[in-house]
């Protein structure tokens, strides 16, 4: 069998996607691959294939019990023996798992990095031939990336111990440039095809909403898209139980998730949700690495991330079925304050030198400081996104809130040079809100207290509202011509290219939007993947999703795992009346037509009776 009758057998498709038989056939070729694909452009798809054809063994380095758990289901429901090894196994059954292998049960096992240097993996890997390493979430060995993960050292003495070397495959779904070359030099890859398919996501919807209201507007965003599965990510655990219990308060059926709880209540929780049971999740960033669930309409970000590369991660778990989804930051200064403290007590190894927690410290605060400028852009949001990751992108994509709003631009050359010289008499030890407090001539006690009410610009600019002049502070700061301490208490300092300004040999303009009363409705697309659906394929989708329901209950695993909601679209359209044409459905393999084929025919066949 070939790699097109590999994936048509076991994974349902006939062809590959963008990138996918490129690094298969690197792979099969004996080459070592670094693969950087977006999240839902069929990572796992390049190395299960080659894992298949391939004599010996693949070991799938993966960094979660979750992750690993769902991708061995989706495995074994295919028709792939595969086995998981991590902490939630006995040392029995981790024997057990290995004496099968070694007896040829197994093609694909999925490892925790903690456990590649243990005695039963070291006996294990000396038995029998590992024809491919491959290492998943392959950002988590780079220091320099945003989630790194000691343990994932681990992996370069593993394959450095092996009889022979194997391939060596490594994907991510978010690296920059620094990142990928970090990779490749600790992983050691050898003379590597490197392939980046691009990093849009084209189905998404990218949004920033600032201002106050969060808690009205989420409340709103959430009954608005009722019997949709969404995340709604926060920053800390005191704002997940908060939003989590609006939320209940409200009747939305929705569950939570972060590190306070425990494993059972963090577990049953997460079931609630892959099973639709709570279709909504309220969760920390310790929520979602592992989850493989198709269906996601929306992530919502209730506080700002740390990076762009969290924030994509985290935004990128919308719309892995191909649909359309929409992602939104509520944007807040606040969160940069609280992503700073967080940042203070990030904790370090031991063995770091001083030199290199330092050098860690500048790029969390670079990362932080590039984030907030996203949350302040008035520019396209997914072209932001794509030159973060050093792609190019057109000046407009239509499908984000800043391309679909309606924006003026102003020359505020003036006002900044009155903000200069504030800072300037502030001797610079100021933040945000002072500065634009005393340029409107606010009456407040800390003011008049500091003495503020003396400075020559005081109420120079009493007409422009305090939240205007807090704007164009911050625009000014992602121009560079304002500088802000990290901290607490942030103070804002003049960068360079100030002189040019005050000597008159540059205009500042910026972009504000237009105001409502003049501005045109947005219209946005209509999330999900059913949309084009007429009313007669509506109704036998939604047959079609009950009796997946039905089918996951009674098989204990995801509905997504029986068949994504891609699948069941695909068969409204198709309308299948036997085999053949059921197996000719996008994701009907061979193994999930014996296990589901003939109930799906059923159901299809009585719609079309009704």
């Amino acid at each position: 069998m070939d790699k097109y009758g590999v994936l048509k057998k076991y994974f349902g498709y006939d062809t590959f996607r963008p990138g996918q038989e490129e690094l298969i056939d690197a792979i099969l070729d004996g080459r070592d691959v670094l693969g950087i694909m977006p999240t839902g452009a069929g990572k796992s798809v390049c190395y299960q294939v080659p894992a298949l054809l391939l004599p010996g063994i693949t070991i799938v380095v993966s960094p979660l019990i979750s992750l690993m758990k769902d991708q061995v289901r989706a495995l074994n429901e295919a028709g792939i023996h595969a086995a998981y090894i991590n902490s939630s196994l006995t040392e029995g059954q981790i024997e057990k798992a290995f004496a099968l292998a070694c007896r040829g049960q197994y093609k694909i096992i999925y490892v925790a990095p903690e456990r590649l240097l243990t005695r039963l993996f070291q006996n294990f890997s000396r038995q029998t031939k590992i024809s491919m390493v491959t290492v998943d979430e392959a950002h988590c060995i780079s220091q320099w990336g945003q989630d790194f993960r000691p343990s994932y050292l681990n992996i370069v003495d593993m394959v450095a111990g092996l009889p022979e070397r194997p391939v060596v495959s490594a994907f991510t779904a978010t690296a920059t440039g620094e990142v990928q070359e970090d990779i490749q030099c600790v992983l050691q890859l050898r003379s590597p095809k490197v392939l980046v398919t691009g990093f849009d996501r084209k189905n998404l919807y990218f949004e920033v909403r600032s201002g106050g209201g969060k808690d009205a507007w989420l409340l709103e965003y959430v009954k608005e898209h009722r019997g949709e599965s969404g995340i709604i990510y926060c920053a800390t655990r005191k704002n997940v139980e908060a939003v989590y219990t609006a939320l209940r308060m409200a009747d939305v059926p929705a569950s939570r998730y972060h590190a306070g709880m425990d494993a059972e209540e963090r577990r049953r929780s997460q079931d609630q949700f892959i099973f639709d049971e709570c279709p909504v999740m309220v969760a920390t960033n310790a929520f979602g690495m592992g989850i493989d669930k198709s269906n996601v309409r929306y992530v919502v970000h209730y506080n700002m991330p740390q990076s762009m590369e969290n924030y994509y991660q985290e935004a990128g778990r919308a719309g892995r079925d191909g649909g359309r989804a929409e992602c939104v930051l509520l944007y807040s200064p606040q969160d940069v304050r609280i992503n700073q403290m967080l940042l203070e007590m990030k904790e370090f190894r031991e063995e770091m030198t001083e030199e290199e927690i330092r050098a860690v410290r500048e790029r969390d605060a670079e990362r932080l400081k590039r984030m907030t400028f996203y949350g302040t852009s008035k520019d396209c949001l997914r072209g932001y996104i794509l030159n973060y990751f050093g792609e190019k992108a057109p000046r407009r994509c239509e499908n984000c809130s800043n391309c679909l709003h309606e924006f003026v631009e102003e020359d505020v050359t003036e006002i900044c040079l009155d903000i200069f010289q504030c800072i300037r008499e502030m001797r610079w030890s100021y933040g945000v809100a002072a500065v634009a407090g005393v340029l409107h001539g606010s009456a407040s006690a800390r003011i008049k207290t500091a003495g503020l009410d003396q400075l020559s610009v005081y109420g120079s600019r009493s007409g422009v509202a305090e939240v205007r002049l807090r704007e164009i502070i911050r625009d000014l700061i992602g121009l560079g011509l304002l500088e802000e301490s990290g901290g607490q208490y942030a103070v804002l300092s003049l960068g360079e290219g100030v002189q040019e300004v005050m000597d008159g040999e540059r205009r500042i303009i910026m972009k504000f939007p237009r105001p409502k009363e003049k501005k045109a409705p947005v219209q946005k697309r209509k999330a999900g993947i059913a949309g084009d659906l007429d009313s007669a394929g509506w109704q036998l989708f939604e047959r079609l999703r009950a009796l997946r329901l039905t089918i996951a209950r009674q098989m204990g695993v995801p509905p997504y795992i029986v068949f994504t909601d891609k699948t069941l679209i695909d068969m409204c359209v198709k309308r299948p009346k036997n085999k053949s044409e059921m197996l000719e459905v996008s994701g009907v393999g061979e193994s999930k037509y014996r296990r589901y084929g003939g109930r799906f025919l059923e159901e299809i066949k009585d719609a079309g009776e009704a």
